[in-house]
Formats: C-alpha cells, sequence, structure tokens
C-alpha cells in the first residue's frame, strides 16, 4: 500500500483561514460507508441521522498556548512550539530555526519570565528543552503564549475560543480536536434529549497529526505517540450502549485512536491511560466505533489513512472530489464529514 494512492488535489481557495460566525453552520457531508452513497447537509442536521441508544464520544483536551516566541541566550529569535509533556518541566518541542538550538543553548521568554535549555535532540529532530519559571506552568504560558495554528492557516484569529471545543477541559493540546469544533453545547442538548449518550475521553493531540506520511509504503511509517486516558465512566457508558445495540460514533480521529487503543478483541472498551501510537489504514479492523464525525484532512496524511479504513479508500477519494467540486471548506477550520 502506497502513500501516493491517499493523495488528491486540493485548490488552495478551499484551505479555511477562519472559522465560522456560527459553529454549527459548517456544511456536513454524510458518507455511507457501505455504499459509496452521499449527502449534503451542515452539521445542525446532525441529530437526524442520530438514533435513541447511540454513543456519541467527543475529546475533551483543551489546546493550550503552545507557541512561543523569545530570544537565545547567544542572540536572536527563535521559535518553540511545545509538543509533548515529559514531566519534570521537560518538554519535547518544535524550534525554529532548528540548527541554532544546539544542546546547551539557553533561551528567554517575555523579559526572563519563562527560560528554557536544550538538553538533546529527540528523535525526528526535535528538541527536548527544560523550563525555568516562577509560579504555574499554565499560567505563564497564558500570558506568554500563543495559539498554535496549523502552518496551512495564514490568517489572524481574533478570538482564541474559536480553536477550542465548547466541550475543552484538560489543557494539553497542541492543535485542536477538530471536528469537535463544530457543536455548540445547544446541539449537544438537542442529542442528549433524544437518547444519544454523550461521553468523553482525553486524547492530548501532537502535531504530528498533520504532518503527510514521508515514505512511500505505507507500512513503513512510524506513528507518533500521544497521551490519551479513558475514565471508568465512559467505558460503562460506551460498553453498555454497545450490548444494547447502539452505535458507537466517534467525534475526530482523536477519539476514534483513543477508542481503539483502549477496546478489547472483543471490543470491550476498558478504562486506562497511556501512550498510543495506533496507526489505523485500511485492512485494520475496528473493534470499538461503528461511526465518525471528522474534518477533511491533508493529502496523505495519516488521518486520511484511517477513514479509508472505516469506509475504503474509493469511496474516501470520491467523497473528497465531490466535497471539492461542491466547494466545502477544508482542515481545521473547514467543513465536516460523517461516516456512518
Amino acid at each position: 500500500m502506497k502513500t501516493s494512492d491517499f493523495m488528491y488535489d486540493l485548490p488552495e481557495r478551499l484551505i479555511a483561514q477562519t472559522p465560522l460566525q456560527r459553529r454549527d453552520a459548517s456544511r456536513l457531508l454524510v458518507l455511507d460507508k457501505s455504499t459509496g452513497q452521499t449527502g449534503h447537509r451542515h452539521f445542525y442536521d446532525l441529530p437526524e441521522f442520530l438514533r435513541p441508544g447511540d454513543c456519541l464520544v467527543l475529546n475533551d483536551s483543551r489546546v493550550i498556548p503552545a507557541r512561543l516566541v523569545g530570544n537565545r541566550a547567544t542572540g536572536g529569535a527563535t521559535e518553540v512550539v511545545l509538543l509533548r509533556d515529559l514531566g519534570d518541566d521537560r518538554w519535547e518541542c518544535l524550534t525554529r530555526p532548528g540548527r541554532k538550538m544546539r544542546p546547551g543553548v539557553s533561551v528567554s521568554f517575555g523579559d526572563g519570565e519563562l527560560t528554557g535549555q536544550v538538553e538533546s535532540v529527540a528523535e525526528g529532530g526535535n528538541r527536548i528543552i527544560r523550563f525555568s519559571y516562577q509560579g504555574i506552568f499554565l499560567e505563564v504560558l497564558e500570558r506568554l503564549g500563543r495559539m498554535p495554528l496549523p502552518p496551512y492557516i495564514k490568517e489572524q484569529l481574533a478570538d482564541p475560543e474559536r480553536y477550542q471545543t465548547v466541550y475543552s477541559v484538560h489543557p494539553g493540546s497542541a492543535a485542536a480536536p477538530t471536528a469537535g469544533l463544530h457543536f455548540t453545547q445547544e446541539l449537544l442538548a438537542r442529542v442528549r434529549a433524544m437518547g444519544v449518550k454523550v461521553c468523553f475521553v482525553t486524547l492530548h493531540v501532537g502535531l504530528g497529526t498533520f504532518r503527510p506520511v514521508q515514505v512511500e509504503d505505507v507500512e513503513d511509517h512510524k506513528m507518533h505517540s500521544e497521551f490519551c486516558t479513558v475514565l471508568p465512566e465512559t467505558a460503562e457508558t460506551v460498553n453498555a450502549a454497545k450490548a444494547a445495540g447502539g452505535r458507537i460514533i466517534a467525534v475526530g480521529t482523536t477519539s476514534c485512536r483513543t477508542l481503539e487503543s483502549f477496546a478489547g478483541e472483543d471490543g470491550t472498551l476498558r478504562a486506562g491511560s497511556g501512550w498510543t501510537d495506533i496507526f489505523i489504514y485500511p485492512g485494520y479492523r475496528f473493534r470499538c466505533i461503528d461511526g465518525l464525525v471528522t474534518n477533511f484532512h491533508l493529502p496523505g496524511s495519516t488521518l486520511v489513512m484511517l477513514v479509508s479504513a472505516l469506509a475504503g479508500r474509493e469511496n474516501i477519494l470520491n467523497a473528497y472530489a465531490e466535497a471539492i467540486r461542491e466547494e466545502y471548506r477544508f482542515f481545521s477550520f473547514g467543513d465536516a464529514m460523517l461516516i456512518i
């Protein structure tokens, strides 16, 4: 299986640069994974495709202002994006310019309110930096950091909360779980009122999620690791819904990867926390989920491979081609797809 099998051509004008004024007004392409048939609706129509007894699983991770702009002690500006918390004030970071950030180099942000020192170079070229500060790290980030928008978004974000889901709780992501950006509290209330269970997992999203696969043979790709948690009440809710014949519908590929990481061979979901590097591509047998709410993903990415595993590569590429013809908005602030 080749990475080139998951490429498609996207006009740059279809890359959404800003969120819609109303979250749930985005368009919704509905894809029947068994037949490949498609329909065109809006996200606020989602309840029409759900049934009492279904279970909707969302990722409640919250994006941290992980982009820091400062200076090296040796002179020169530097940019650091926090990717993964390694504990003990050590983070795996993306740095620019990378060649200047050698082990031993010190960096400073906010007139010295936050400082760091490069300890080592991680696999893949990221830097391990140990930070020093007074007080609570997340509060320091709130003052000094910026929202780490993907590089394909060139516009400034007027309201940082629009890069957060309305149900985000646990800080730790370097990027938003974007499928959830379409939900409003009112829409969630409608879903609950019709007898659909709503529960949450936590997966802290890393930037590796959005990067194109660099190898031609898909099986040679090494997946990045992300930390995720399934609470006992979520496991109980999901297992009860499955036992009663309800469908498990993940909101976003991050929720999907979490559920599949903690599901046994028989589909039973267990509670727990830990790192996952699960790589889902065609040929994968889904153990937990039956459907997926997702956005439109970058060509050649692991996310296109994941949705192809669920709905079939030809069905996905045909749906993407139709979305392009219909001028859907793509990527983080773009429109949504329901695979069911």
